[in-house]
């Protein structure tokens, strides 16, 4: 039966996380398996891998091939190291302390880069955290510059609207005034004369003319009638 290592699907939509699974090849990718070996979760920088170690080594020497995803991984963990370092023993190129030797030495360097890459991610990740907060913060004070901006300039808006209702309301005022002294008549001069008292004595010189007339004719006739009553008597 050829076996095959390979990635069994799992999680949620758009968070994808696998295991790695040791099964048939003839079976369907989420299908039955032999073994699990492992969890690979791409979904982390850098990526979450739990692989047995010993367990995956012993599969790869009894002749399991992985897939290219499976390869990539068995790479970074060192087992493919692992394995031709293994291979090299058996052929009796160096002794098994040796190839223990250059497997720690090797895997020392790698478990620095793996470090020295979370440091890196780390920090570029505190640094656009920084960067956030600071454009958050200058987008605030804009705001509040801005905010205050108009307060000002709605305070000093209203203030001229008083100032001018101020004005305008005198203006009102003065306006009035001066129609209500248009409207009242000037007071007469104080040598000036009456024109219904000087009516009213024409009038009267009139009918006193009239009357002394009628009384001078009156007497004009009237001695006559006394000589007569002179004569009689």
């Amino acid at each position: 039966m050829a076996t095959r290592i390979r990635l069994q699907r799992h999680g949620r939509k758009g968070k994808p996380v696998y295991n790695i699974v040791i099964a048939d090849q003839r079976s369907p990718r989420d299908g039955k398996f032999i073994e699990k070996l492992g969890i690979y979760n791409p979904n982390t920088n850098p990526a979450t891998i739990n692989l047995d170690f010993d367990s995956t080594l012993n599969w790869i020497m009894k002749g399991a091939q992985p897939s290219d995803t499976v390869r990539a991984i068995l790479s970074y963990k060192g087992i493919l190291m692992k394995k031709h370092l293994l291979e090299g023993v058996r052929k009796g190129a160096f002794s098994e302390e040796e190839a223990e030797k250059r497997f720690t030495t090797w895997m020392e360097g790698k478990n620095q880069k793996v470090a020295d890459k979370s440091a890196n991610v780390l920090k570029a990740n505190e640094e656009a955290k920084k960067a956030a907060l600071a454009a958050e913060k200058a987008k605030n004070d804009a705001r509040v510059t801005e905010l205050a901006a108009k307060k000002e300039l709605s305070s000093t808006n209203e203030t001229n609207t008083e100032i001018e209702g101020a004005q305008e309301n005198i203006e009102n005022e003065i306006t009035g005034e001066e129609t209500t002294q248009e409207d009242v008549p000037p007071p007469p001069p104080s040598d000036a004369v009456d024109d219904t008292t000087l009516d009213v004595t024409e009038e009267e010189v009139t009918e006193n003319d009239t009357t002394e007339e009628s009384t001078q004719e009156a007497v004009e006739e009237d001695p006559v009638t006394e000589e007569e009553k002179t004569e009689e008597a």
